[in-house]
């Protein structure tokens, strides 16, 4: 087989997104062509589809030492490090590109999906803009405008872009999902639902569309839609901000505890308004796997599920029954004991049903969590042998129980968003 039909093999490999095979292709052709930059921009490509981060990286770094003025290069290294959540290296090198070729629409829009990223939203429908100046017909650079525009409360102007979008490409599976997702955050789950499925129809595979589909489904639960919404207000929030919400809640529910402790005359009202807030802020944290429990009774629920997040549903669900089953047996036998069981397993939804998230430290939740259910547990069989409720281990677990907080909020948020 001729080079040329071998590299048109390996686009067509691409585009069916066999992925695998491309990349052996290109090995043999780099055999023959060590130094081909063509050859070695495609095989970082297919290594970036693949997720193999650190191989991708390592040939385009060989690339760019070849041709340090090809702009492409460092396009592709920026889209690396989006997808390794280095936004900051990311930004950086697609300004490299920029300043390379300064009126390509793909690097200028990328850059203007960064900024997305990075919660910079004026500075990110500026960057759109200038890029749909270049390519008016660029659909990532109206994709961001739209995302963009949504987070400035501009919902009009978003609509009508995502429309524009869609009248270019009406099959594109990354615009509906995108369309999805603006629909959800203005409250509309039934016509993102609609959108979610027809990402899913053009291709069934892609994860985004999938996340969208779950939470428009969940969103048909008013309960859920309201965290839905407190959720997207969050996530709008920079890293600061992120924390000067949690900080200030913090400070806020400690103020009140203390006022009501001091106040005997006020007591009896803010104590109602101080259970309410700890309900509320506990539910935030377990809502999301408790829905997922009830999507798995959902024949299209069950099918978009991760393994993961069926399985801290499934711990969560197996938490709230020990749970009850303390309280129960607390009330049949009067036995103090058996609230160590009941306050075990509620406070254990919190980090169960957080310990798969998505965090800085790839497994440092879930290794929380196991750590913290031994101490928990350790402590219930010391309550049983010694008869001391609140023994040492006891006072472990609940000063991990609330380090747990603070330490999960660290990990869930990004630094580079700021």
């Amino acid at each position: 087989m001729t080079e040329d039909n071998r590299l048109s093999k390996v686009e067509i490999l691409i585009q069916q997104k066999k992925f695998a095979e491309a990349e052996k292709v290109l090995s043999d052709l780099l055999i023959e062509d060590s130094n081909n930059i063509y050859y070695l921009s495609m095989l970082a490509e297919v290594n970036l589809q693949q997720n193999k981060f650190d191989k991708a990286n390592s040939i385009i770094d060989n690339a760019i030492g070849l041709s340090p003025d090809d702009a492409y290069l460092f396009y592709i290294k920026s889209r690396i490090a989006i997808q390794q959540e280095d936004l900051n290296t990311a930004e950086k090198y697609a300004n490299q590109a920029i300043e390379i070729e300064p009126y390509d629409a793909d690097y200028v829009s990328l850059l203007a999906n960064i900024k997305l990223g990075r919660k910079q939203y004026v500075e990110a429908l500026d960057m759109a803009n200038k890029a749909l100046e270049i390519d008016a017909e660029n659909l990532l650079a109206l994709n961001t405008r739209s995302t963009a525009l949504i987070k400035l409360n501009r919902s009009d102007e978003s609509f009508q872009t995502i429309e524009g979008a869609l009248r270019e490409d009406p099959n594109n599976a990354y615009t509906h999902t995108n369309y999805g997702w603006s629909l959800l955050e203005k409250g509309d789950h039934k016509k993102a639902l609609e959108h979610f499925k027809e990402a899913l129809y053009n291709d069934p595979t892609f994860e985004y569309a999938q996340a969208g589909m779950l939470e428009a489904l969940k969103a048909s639960n008013p309960i859920y839609k309201v965290f839905m919404k407190y959720s997207f207000w969050m996530n709008n929030l920079t890293a600061k901000y992120q924390w000067g919400v949690i900080i200030g809640f913090y400070i806020g529910f400690r103020a009140l505890k203390t006022l009501a402790s001091n106040n005997e005359t006020l007591k009896p009202y803010l104590m109602p308004l101080i259970v309410a807030l700890a309900i509320i802020v506990f539910s935030t944290w377990v809502i999301t796997p408790i829905s997922n429990l009830f999507l798995r009774f959902n024949k299209y629920g069950q099918l978009l599920l991760n393994q993961k997040e069926k399985l801290s549903s499934s711990f969560v669900a197996v938490s709230m029954g020990t749970f009850l089953i303390g309280v129960l047996a607390y009330l049949a036998s009067s036995d103090e004991k058996m609230l160590t069981i009941a306050v075990f397993g509620f406070t254990m939804m919190l980090p169960l049903g957080t310990m798969f998230s998505p965090s800085k430290n790839k497994n440092g939740l879930l290794i929380y969590t196991i750590a913290l259910a031994v101490v928990g547990l350790m402590a219930i069989t010391l309550a049983f042998a010694t008869g001391i409720l609140f023994n040492t281990m006891a006072v472990v677990y609940v000063l991990g129980f609330i380090a747990f907080q603070w330490v999960a909020n660290y990990m869930l948020i990004k630094d580079n968003n700021l």
